[in-house]
């Protein structure tokens, strides 16, 4: 087993104990909860005649089902309006922070948690929603956990975990102009394959990530779970705490240096011990798009659908599944498939620098003729510095939607869907089959920038030719 990683360091400082099954009893040092996952929770509470045990160590917010054009309340559809009362009963009865549309600081949970500075180094964090390994990107531990388990967390700040196994996953060189963080994760999936990380943790390290933004590691991170793994971080470094200083919630004063002195020691030591090991080269990877109905279908911008024969035996039977759902053919080049609605946001690229890198492509430029593309950003605060750049404007004089901070089309639980057989460029984190509220409606994932070109060619395009 893996020794002297960060992960190791962090489970060790949380261990409460270890129960009967064998599992640990992990103390969970921030708890974030949603309007969606959080409800059944507190009945469950309700029922036990039990109280939230530490109502300060948990922040709540609206994403998922809240609209993102028309935000007047009550909402049209009655199941959200009914969310958003459950939760802000809860929030009131329980003495929850909870942060409502209007307040200035709603938005994706995965999104407003870091820009706060309520995600810090060292910490474990749970949510109600899969995607919680994002905030790994700080060198936390963080986890997706269901219902039951927001329960457990409400009532007993703990949960109940097996240790993970830690695989190191160094990625090193330059990334090529048009290449982003969105694509190195594609890759990684692409070549690891989307159970390659099951009883993992993902250490992302090497030259590349080092090089990285906060907000490209946060998308790096956020896929982590769509690799298998169960969570994926990145070391703590002059980037993370720069990022993180004077933010709300980090330490103030003399607080920071302490902070930044144990947050570095948290570092995984220079000798710890891997239970595996992977080595890309930056050079390798190239603007990515997924092809079928699983993060891993993955390829270049430039290249074709994978044939049968290409593939493992045990990859044929999924791909056979994808052609047929996907309407591509085996060999068919990726570039050139039309598309009909162009999705940027998400958690895991609604952040500022998406929003910028999109604008940079549409600037100058107009959504092609019969699509529909709009950008969703990740929080109130994102959508206030977008403007206060004018990206609002870049992207309404190019023709894109400028809408209210939401989850959206990700996984289309609000009134953003797409209408039967639509293929989608998305900027967003899963292309199951129905993700993006049609059972038969198609996702292709690819960076903001991507999904940019696709808006102004009407087609997936390289980048890279517009750059």
């Amino acid at each position: 087993m893996s020794q002297g990683t960060l992960f190791d360091k962090v489970w060790d400082l949380h261990t409460v104990g270890t129960l009967p099954s064998g599992q640990t009893q992990l103390f969970i040092g921030l708890h974030l909860i949603h309007e969606v996952t959080s409800p059944q929770a507190f009945a469950m509470l309700r029922d036990r005649g039990l109280k939230v045990l530490l109502p300060e160590r948990t922040v709540a917010t609206v994403d998922h089902i809240v609209p993102t054009d028309n935000q007047a309340r009550p909402f049209a559809d009655d199941l959200a309006e009914e969310m958003m009362q459950a939760i802000e009963q809860n929030c009131q009865a329980n003495s929850i922070t909870f942060y409502n549309i209007g307040s200035g600081n709603q938005g994706v949970v995965h999104v407003i948690a870091p820009e706060q500075g309520l995600t810090q180094p060292g910490m474990t964090i749970a949510c109600g929603d899969s995607h919680t390994s994002t905030h790994g990107a700080f060198g936390a531990i963080a986890f997706g956990i269901g219902t039951s388990q927001v329960r457990d967390v409400l009532a007993s700040q703990t949960l109940a975990l097996s240790k993970l196994k830690v695989r190191k996953i160094e990625v090193n060189g330059v990334l090529a102009p048009g290449v982003y963080a969105k694509d190195v994760i594609l890759h990684i999936i692409r070549t690891l394959g989307v159970t390659g990380g099951v009883g993992y943790a993902y250490e992302f390290a090497g030259t590349t990530f080092e090089q990285m933004s906060m907000e490209e590691r946060m998308t790096i991170c956020n896929m982590a779970i769509e690799g298998g793994a169960r969570c994926g971080y990145v070391n703590p470094d002059q980037v993370t705490f720069d990022y993180l200083k004077g933010r709300d919630f980090a330490p103030k004063a003399a607080d920071w240096q302490q902070a930044v002195a144990w947050w570095q020691s948290l570092r995984s030591d220079a000798d710890a011990v891997y239970d595996d090991l992977t080595v890309f080269d930056a050079a390798d990877i190239p603007p990515t798009v997924t092809w079928g109905i699983t993060p891993g279908q993955g390829i270049g911008v430039n290249q074709q659908v994978p044939t049968l024969d290409s593939l493992p035996e045990s990859d044929r039977y999924l791909a056979e599944e994808a052609y047929q759902y996907m309407d591509l053919a085996p060999g068919q080049a990726i570039a050139g498939t039309k598309i009909d609605v162009c999705f940027i946001g998400s958690c895991t690229n609604g952040r500022i620098s998406d929003l910028r890198e999109a604008a940079k492509i549409a600037q100058g430029r107009h959504v092609a003729e019969g699509i529909t593309a709009f950008v969703v950003p990740g929080s109130e605060r994102v959508k206030q510095q977008a403007e206060a750049e004018g990206l609002d404007k870049i992207f309404a004089a190019a023709g894109f939607e400028w809408r209210e901070a939401g989850c959206s089309m990700c996984l289309a639980m609000n009134s953003d869907k797409l209408q039967g057989r639509q293929i989608s460029a998305s900027s967003s984190n899963r292309n199951f089959k129905g993700r993006q509220g049609s059972s038969s409606g198609r996702t292709l994932l690819m960076s903001p920038a991507m999904v940019a070109a696709a808006a102004v060619q009407g087609a997936v395009t390289d980048v890279r030719k517009l750059l």
